[in-house]
């Protein structure tokens, strides 16, 4: 694989960041899955997540369409980060399936011990500190076999999945599986086109609006995620299932972590309060397809988004709603609920 992705331009990244801008970092590993040092072979690997993560919820929605829930194992970090009381630090993303949610009153089912490095480490931190790494981020492939990281880029780890998905054991047979990064090349090219809008303008988009500090950074992104829902609902307008066609690829699976977020959290946490993907019609029905493809809503865990992104902000009080025109994600289930033009 030759997908090196570096999707945040790093150029005086310090500075722009004591200015007030978010500015996402790089992953450190790159190795790729299917080389000499990683053959794709079946229950060698493993998945170190997050369920409130949208960079790791593409890298679940990959390895679900795949097939790969038994070929590549997975562990699940608690949604809410340590904090100052801790006696690592804070902001560390942990393992503790015992802690109950603020959210529900009771353990977190999907939760789970670290289970793949034979340490049973508590935080995300010490996966990489076993490699002399200061990262913290997720999610990360993991080589069971050789313990080591393999990837941490999710846009590499979804394409990775996608081209060895058969040699890792994928339990669908080959007619079946979406071929999520198809060989043909104008294809690709639509694709790649499509990642690059997507990340710069609503993936990091809703980041930059949500945690930069400087208003006309903010402004800046605020335009520029509601111009493009308006690009990407114009593009869904003559009928097709998904954004390239009528199968699902890469791209969707890029595009839903965000939207999946936008009304019950992002409009508010992220202050993208221009508009709710109700009001954009033809988004709003492919939000509800892709939620309908099998194993997509079982991997996405609005629970965990709610208390991942409030339970560590402002005052540690997560919001109720929306519950009109009725709870999320129960709403995903009815895409008649398209708000047209006007209402």
């Amino acid at each position: 694989m030759t997908n090196k992705a570096v999707e945040e331009p790093q150029t005086n990244a310090e500075s722009r960041r004591q200015k007030g801008e978010f500015v996402r970092g790089v992953s450190g590993f790159r190795a790729t899955l299917g080389d000499a040092d990683h053959p794709a072979e079946t229950g060698r690997y493993h998945l170190f997540v997050a369920l409130n993560c949208p960079w790791c919820h593409r890298v679940t929605l990959a390895r679900t369409l795949l097939g790969l829930q038994a070929a590549i194992t997975m562990d699940v970090a608690y949604p809410t980060r340590t904090d100052g009381d801790d006696p690592e630090g804070p902001n560390l993303w942990q393992f503790a399936p015992e802690r109950v949610s603020p959210l529900t009153g009771a353990p977190l089912p999907e939760c789970t011990f670290e289970t793949a490095t034979g340490q049973n480490h508590r935080l995300i931190r010490d996966i990489y500190a076993a490699e002399g790494a200061e990262e913290r981020s997720v999610p990360i492939l993991y080589d069971k076999k050789t313990q080591r990281i393999v990837n941490n880029e999710s846009a590499e780890i979804i394409r990775m999945l996608d081209a060895q998905a058969g040699a890792l054991g994928s339990t669908l047979p080959e007619h079946q599986r979406p071929r999520l990064y198809p060989d043909d090349p104008a294809l690709q090219a639509e694709i790649d086109t499509l990642n690059a809008q997507i990340y710069t303008a609503i993936n990091n988009g809703a980041y930059k609006a949500g945690f930069s500090s400087d208003q006309s950074t903010y402004d800046a992104a605020f335009d520029l995620y509601f111009q493009t829902l308006n690009e990407l609902d114009q593009r869904l307008s003559d009928g097709r299932d998904f954004l390239t066609g009528a199968q699902v690829t890469e791209a969707d699976l890029r595009l839903f972590p965000t939207l999946y977020r936008h009304d019950p959290v992002y409009y508010l946490r992220m202050k993208l309060n221009g508009a709710k993907i109700l009001d954009y019609p033809h988004l709003w029905r492919w939000l509800c397809r892709v939620h309908a493809l099998q194993g997509v809503a079982g991997i996405s865990a609005l629970t965990h988004c709610r208390q991942g992104y409030f339970g560590r902000s402002w005052n540690r009080v997560i919001p109720r709603g929306p519950f009109q025109p009725m709870p999320y994600p129960e709403a995903y289930n009815h895409p008649e609920l398209a708000r047209s033009a006007g209402q």
